[in-house]
Order: C-alpha cells, then structure tokens, then sequence
C-alpha cells in the first residue's frame, strides 16, 4: 500500500459534489482528509490517499479529468 499527499482545490460546480466517497467506491482508496476549506464558490482540501499505486493513479486522473485542480505535495510513501 502506498500513500500520496495531495492538495486539491475544486471549482464551484464540484463543490456540492460526494468527490471524496466517489473515490473511495471506485478506486479503493482510503482518504485521510488533513485541513480543508469550503465556501460556496469554491474549495481545497490537503488530502492524504493510501491504496494501491494503480488504483491511485487512476482516482488522480479521475479528480483531474472531472476538473479538480490536483497538486502533489509529497511523492509515494510506502
């Protein structure tokens, strides 16, 4: 298992939207949420993903593919 820091800042058409527990559905990862601010324009969110390095490869791609600004803070941990 490996995890990735990320920061991830949504537009404010994705801000009412279950991102997070999306992920988790269909990329098997777990979520460890560090600091995050949400208004009603906008977001972003310091957000800690462990999983398998394939299964975080495609929920990053997911995040950016729906438009979420996606910011590596620290590389893979294992």
């Amino acid at each position: 298992m490996k995890t990735q820091r990320l920061e991830l800042t949504f537009p404010e058409k994705l801000i009412k939207k279950p991102i997070i527990y999306q992920l988790v559905k269909e990329y098997n990862v777990i979520p460890n949420i560090r600091r995050a601010n949400v208004d009603e324009k906008c977001g972003w969110m310091v957000l800690e993903l462990s999983g398998e390095a394939q299964m975080l490869e495609d929920a990053f791609q997911h995040l950016q593919d729906l438009g979420v600004e996606v910011e590596f803070l620290d590389s893979f941990v294992e």
